[in-house]
This record gives structure tokens, sequence and C-alpha cells, in this order.
């Protein structure tokens, strides 16, 4: 029996102690397949290639994407390494930041790994009161009576995503959108909060997803999703889902500020932190789970850029060599035009449009488009100029869509076929497609035609006809000079009407047929150019061309007099 008030030794039993997976040296230039089947054979959970880590988990995933022949050391991932001799507190606490494993190694060489081996449901500290004050109150209230359906149903409920990353970095605002994970049936606990929520709340399910949204006015969307794993069976092809753990479900996720959530069932909101996104919101960077986060989801890489302008952050080091690997696979042809053009339009929408399309396409993620797709300076200066060309079409009324715009900045200044191939590609068709062509592939000639014009009404007769797309292009590339024409023309040129109309001029002698359609335009032109200024001057200048035998049956020319 022991003797009270006796202290007992605590055991340490030190990094080498812990060391659970072996570790394989590989040679530099083995590929995925072979260096997959040396770890199995070995039973190894880590490869080390020259100074190099890669996870037999990642080789696996590679193999599953059919990339056997890639070389093994392009899938490296950073992981800490630590001396033998290490204390077991500090390697707990390297894999409580989010490494999925510890390597140890000793004066000969590698000992082994140490491998995270799954949390607790729940870990980290409890946000309490601060995560709720962070909420909008429509928004506590909604969460409130989420706890209260899943507490009926008897399943565990997680907030997930952006609201708690934002709350995470002290983010107080009015954020409304929740993302809601459930350890159960997703589907039918949306149905049953729609039904809780009452009023005018609404549900849609997406079975093939396990995810559903309800809708409620004063609160937004709630997002409900049963916990899922997922697997990508081809690059870029959307994956098949099955139910899964909370754990899982933040491991498939896009970021690590992202796979972070809160539980709701004590009320404390306890953190839920598997990957380090706690500490890469603080470091205010952008950090993949896996290297092979691009490759599965080639979309990923617009969502990056996005967070990066929104929030401030920064893709670590690692982050851009995963995103490099990806651009240098291929084109994707699993990827849908619909998925990427969906991307494009979320850009657009954002307030730092034109710095998240510089960050994509200085990076070559516009090659997703055409493989030819170069970034020059003519498409920076297009680029730079969309927040001008914005703001310009808005204050003149021109019917341009974002995204559009978007469109016409980062592929005008391509070569015809390279934005020909690019717009097939996001699955444009019909009168948008046709709009956009014109716009990028008539554009430069339009602009220098307006130089060299020498009356208003030859500048309005260039621009007449054009659609609000392209005289946004107009605007776009042209300069001061060029966007004051075009704004000449959509304030006063495009809505310029004569006095007389069809009738008068008939009554004047003109005789019916398309030459009443010729004096009427010509007419028009006639006060663009400051030649008549009123109804008399209108009527005196038709009588003037009956009088003088002018072939009004004959469109006017450009030197025409009249």
């Amino acid at each position: 029996m022991a003797r009270r008030a006796h202290a007992y030794p605590q055991v340490d039993p030190g990094a080498a102690g812990l060391v659970d997976v072996a570790v394989l040296r590989l040679p530099a230039g083995a590929t995925v397949g072979e260096a997959l089947r040396r770890a199995r054979a070995r039973d190894a959970g880590v490869a080390a290639v020259g100074q190099a880590w890669v996870l037999r988990d990642d080789l696996a995933r590679a193999a599953t994407l059919g990339l056997d022949d890639l070389r093994a050391a392009s899938l490296a991932r950073p992981l800490p390494v630590t001396d033998a001799r290490a204390s077991e507190v500090a390697v707990r606490r390297l894999l409580a930041a989010g490494a999925p494993a510890v390597v140890v190694t000793e004066r000969r060489g590698v000992v082994g790994a140490v491998a995270a081996r799954g949390a607790p449901a729940v870990e980290g500290p409890s946000l309490g009161e601060r995560f709720a004050a962070r909420l909008a109150a429509p928004v506590r209230r909604a969460l409130a009576v989420v706890r209260e359906v899943a507490a009926a149903q008897r399943v565990a409920a997680f907030v997930a995503g952006g609201t708690v990353r934002d709350a995470v970095a002290g983010r107080a605002g009015e954020r409304r959108d929740l993302d809601v994970v459930v350890e159960g049936d997703g589907l039918l606990l949306a149905r049953a909060l729609a039904r809780s929520l009452g009023g005018d709340a609404s549900v849609i399910e997406h079975a093939r997803f396990l995810t559903a949204s309800v809708t409620v006015s004063g609160v937004g969307r709630i997002d409900v999703a049963t916990a899922r794993a997922e697997r990508y069976e081809a690059p870029g092809a959307l994956p098949r889902v099955v139910p899964a753990t909370i754990g899982q479900d933040l491991g498939r996720r896009d970021f690590t500020v992202n796979a972070l959530a809160v539980e709701l069932a004590s009320g404390a909101f306890a953190l839920i932190d598997l990957h380090g996104g706690r500490a890469d919101v603080a470091r205010r960077r952008i950090r993949v789970l896996h290297p092979l986060s691009f490759v599965e989801d080639p979309t990923r890489m617009f969502r990056a850029a996005r967070y990066a302008a929104r929030l401030g952050f920064a893709p670590d080091a690692w982050t851009l060599r995963a995103q490099a690997l990806a651009l240098g696979l291929g084109a994707y042809p699993a990827l849908s035009g619909q998925r990427l053009l969906a991307e494009l339009e979320l850009v657009a929408a954002e307030p730092e449009a034109a710095a998240i399309l510089r960050r994509l396409a200085a990076a070559g993620v516009f090659r997703l488009l055409d493989p030819r797709y170069r970034f020059d300076r003519r498409t920076a200066a297009r680029i730079a100029a969309l927040p001008v060309a914005s703001a310009w079409s808005a204050a003149h009324g021109l019917r341009v869509t974002p995204v559009e715009l978007a469109l016409l900045a980062a592929l005008g200044e391509q070569p015809r076929d390279v934005a020909r191939a690019a717009l097939a590609r996001l699955g444009l068709a019909g009168e948008p497609l046709l709009r956009l062509q014109r716009a990028m592939e008539t554009g430069r000639q339009t602009l220098q035609a307006l130089g060299a014009a020498a009356r208003p009404s030859e500048r309005a007769r260039l621009l007449r006809g054009r659609s609000d797309v392209e005289l946004a292009w107009l605007a776009l590339a042209g300069d001061d000079a060029g966007r004051g024409v075009v704004a000449w023309f959509v304030g006063h040129a495009r809505g310029a009407r004569p006095a007389l109309d069809g009738d008068d001029v008939r009554a004047l002698g003109v005789p019916a047929g398309a030459g009443v359609a010729r004096v009427l335009a010509a007419l028009r032109d006639a006060r663009l150019d400051g030649l008549v200024e009123d109804r008399d001057g209108e009527v005196a200048r038709v009588r003037d061309w009956l009088r003088q035998g002018v072939p009004i049956d004959e469109p006017p020319g450009r030197d025409d007099p009249r």
C-alpha cells in the first residue's frame, strides 16, 4: 500500500518511447506506385525521400487518383522533427498543434515517427460567451433551436467553417449564414429544424452530398450536413461521400482555418481543432490539409485567393507548392465549366475582385481554362483597371454583370483562340458567349476608329447597336478620352432622336419606304453634329434635301454633306 504523502516520480518515456510508426527511406526518384508498395510491405507510415517526408496516406490518396507515376517526393509535406530524448509533453504539443506525425531522430539517424492517432470528440479551449457574443442575435437564437433539435434526436451537432474561424479571429459582426455538421442524419435534423423555426422557414435537400439548406427570415441560411468523409476517384471530379465522424469531416475540408468546429451539446462551445487551424488564424495563414488538396478539387485555388483578399491572409510556402503541383498535372477534364464559372462569379462579387484576379492570373490558375493562357503586362493593366470600369459601368447604367467584367479583364488581352477556348471551357453559349466574344474581338479596332472619327455622328455610328458588354469593354480597355466618348454616347447620343417622326417626313414629301428611316437617321446625325437644333431646323433641312434632289433612298456615306 502506498504511503500517504509519498511523491511518486512520473515516468516520461521520452519521444523514442512514443514511436509507433516505422519510417522508410526511399530513393529520390521513387514513384508513388513504387513508394506505396514498399511502404505497405514494410508497414511504414512515413517515407523519407532525401530531406523530405511523405505520408503513406498521401501516397495512397495519389494512387486512388491514378497518379502512380508521379514522383513521390512531390507529395512531401512539412513534419516536425524532434530528438529522441525530447519529453512526451513536447511531442504531444506538436501533435496537438495539428501535425499528422512527429519524426523522431537520434544521432545515428531516424528512430521512427509518432502518429496522431485520432483525437477525442471534443478538445481544446471553451469559447463560451466569447463565441456567442460574436454572433448576431438572430443567429444565437437559431443555434439554441439547433441544439434543442439535436438533443431531441440524440445526435451530436457542431458549428463549423467560417463562423468558427471568424470567432477565433475575434471578428465580431453580423455574419448570419451557419454551417452545422451532425454526427447522424443531417437531412432529418434539417427537416425538424425547419419545423421548429416555423414561420417562413424552408428547406432544400441535396441528398447526394448528405446536405440541406434551411432558410429563414432574420437569420439567413443554415447549411446542415451529415458529418461525412469524401473519396475522390479522379482529379477534379466530384467526390463520393459517406457518413463519418466530425473528425473525419474536418479532415476533408479545404484549409486548416476552415477545419474548426465547436460543439453545441454542452453550451460551452468547446473548440475542436485537429489540424492547427487556430494557430494558422493567429498567423493569418492559409494552409491546405494535404498535398493533393488542389488536385482533388482545383476550385480550391479560387477560394484560397478569395480568402487571402477578404481576410488579409496569405498561403504558406507548402500550400503554394501544392498549388503548383496541381497546375502542372493537366487540364482536369472531370472538372466542369459550370463549377469554374461559379467560382469566378464569387470572385467577381468580392470588393477586392481585381486583387483576386491578379493573384489567380499571376499564379497560373487561369491555365485551368486553357493551358496557353499567359499573364502579361497588358492583362495586368486590364485587371488593374477593373475597379474603375466597374464603377463607371454602374454609374452609366450599363447592364453588365460583375463576372462579365471580370472575364473581359482576365481574357480580353489573350489571343483570340485562347480567349474563345477559355469561354467555351466555362460552358458559356448562345448570346452571352457572343457578346463577350464580340467585345474582345472588335474592341481594339473600335477604339482606334473612335480616335480617328472627325464628327460626333461618326463616333455614334461606331457605337450604335453594340451591347452593354461591348461598351463596358471599351471603358475597360480605353483611356480617359475613350471612356469620355463612350460616356457621351451612353448618356446622350444613344437616346438621341429627331423631333420629326415618320408621318412628319412623309408629309414633307419623302416617299414611304426605306427612305423615311434614312431621313430620320440623317436628321438624328445632324442634331449630333450641331447642324440642326430644333424642329424648324429639321423641317428646313428635309426641304433642302428634296429641293436639291439628294438621293434619300441611299444610305448617307461618311462624307455625305448631310
